[in-house]
């Protein structure tokens, strides 16, 4: 195991009704006046908005407001945020929605108390200051309700970037499973898709004698394998939404990547998918993370065995390993068919002409791309063909 520091000061609220505790939790970290940022009219519609409203207006918080948060959410409302929150002297962040609306939410909060543009921090620059943000959850994704990451798009040639900072790690989170029941079910299975793979991209590493992160790792596949398929059949299962949005949560937090090498590649190979065709983040990781175990899977065929048994519940052909690692991989792509995600650039509307120009949006160039195996243009090239063309 490697040397490392974990550090995860987000407060959790978690379960039914806690969206109306917002206003204490907002006094209790210092806000006075609050950007509620949010998604779609479903938010409103709900009723969550009016609840957090009044919450805030029982607890003496000021607030304004900016919906109209895309999938993929971009830079162009990120301005629009950092213009209002300066006008209304803001001091607290409050993200209601997803994954998507939090991450523009931190984008906001980075971009309000620096002289610059915001996009620098999406291009290499480092966070150290930003104003303090807090999430009320609806969808269990991203993680980004205990992760210090946020993703953006920039509509100018359409790249999405990331960035990560401690200051951007949320002061609270509230997380009540209920609001999660009136997803569809195509939505439930992408945030179990991007649960599965933020678990997969630390799961396979290069380092040794990793077993508690391993097991941790696999507690919370084999939650997702059990309680994806429950929740699909049966959208008002509390007990299985709650399940599944605390697996998102401990996947992204890194309690379960921490003293070990983590890859990471088929998160930035999805992401030009996701840039390109605007497809949902957790569809395009159905689409790219199996091709890529294909690609890699002989680096280690015993972790991919390990993964197949473990979790899948294949079993073990001693005499022939590879047979179990392919075994493994082939049931991760029909559990992701069977719950309702695409296998294959057709599925998800890609194109495979179009790869010359996602390879290039990939931007590694001449060199290559580290993780648990270092993949250069033409090894992402062959990830992606295997990516259009897979079949059960």
């Amino acid at each position: 195991m490697n040397n490392f520091n974990f550090y995860s000061p987000t407060e959790f609220v978690f379960g039914k009704g806690r969206e109306n505790e917002c206003g204490e939790l907002v006094k209790k970290y210092g806000g006075t006046k609050v950007l509620i940022h949010y998604g779609g009219k479903s938010a409103i519609k709900s009723g969550l908005i009016d609840r957090v409203r009044a919450s805030l207006d029982k607890s003496g918080i000021a607030y304004c407001e900016l919906g109209g948060v895309q999938p993929n959410p971009r830079d162009t409302l990120v301005y629009k945020g950092i213009e209002l929150a300066r006008k209304e002297n803001v001091d607290f962040i409050l993200a209601v929605g997803g994954g998507s609306v939090i991450d523009s939410s931190k984008a906001i909060a980075i971009g309000v108390p620096y002289d610059g543009d915001f996009w620098d921090f999406y291009s290499g620059k480092h966070a150290e200051k930003a104003l303090p943000v807090a999430t009320v959850l609806t969808i269990a994704a991203a993680g980004s309700e205990g992760s210090g990451d946020s993703v953006i798009t920039k509509e100018d040639g359409m790249l999405k970037r990331g960035t990560g900072s401690d200051v951007l790690r949320p002061r609270f989170s509230v997380m009540n499973p209920e609001l999660t029941q009136t997803l569809p079910a195509y939505q439930t299975a992408c945030g179990a898709t991007d649960i599965m793979a933020h678990v997969f991209e630390r799961y396979f590493t290069n380092t040794k004698e990793v077993e508690i992160t391993d097991r941790l790792c696999e507690a919370v596949l084999c939650t997702m394998v059990k309680e994806t398929p429950r929740v699909i059949a049966d959208p008002d299962n509390y007990e299985a939404r709650a399940n599944i949005m605390w697996a998102g949560t401990v996947a992204h937090t890194n309690i379960v990547g921490v003293g070990r090498e983590q890859d990471w590649n088929s998160h930035g190979i999805e992401h030009e998918l996701s840039a390109l065709y605007d497809c949902a983040h957790g569809a395009g990781l159905a689409v790219i993370m199996p091709a890529w175990m294909e690609f890699v899977y002989k680096h280690d065929i015993m972790r991919f065995c390990q993964m197949a048994v473990r979790v899948f519940g294949c079993n073990m052909d001693y005499a022939d390993p590879e047979k179990t690692a392919l075994a493994g991989i082939k049931a991760f792509r029909r559990f992701l068919h069977d719950i309702g995600m695409p296998i294959n650039f057709t599925e998800l509307g890609a194109k495979e002409e179009d790869i010359p120009v996602l390879v290039e949006k990939f931007g590694i160039g001449d060199g290559r791309t580290g993780g648990f195996v270092h993949l250069s243009a033409q090894d992402v090239a062959e990830i992606y063909r295997i990516a259009a063309r897979a079949a059960l």
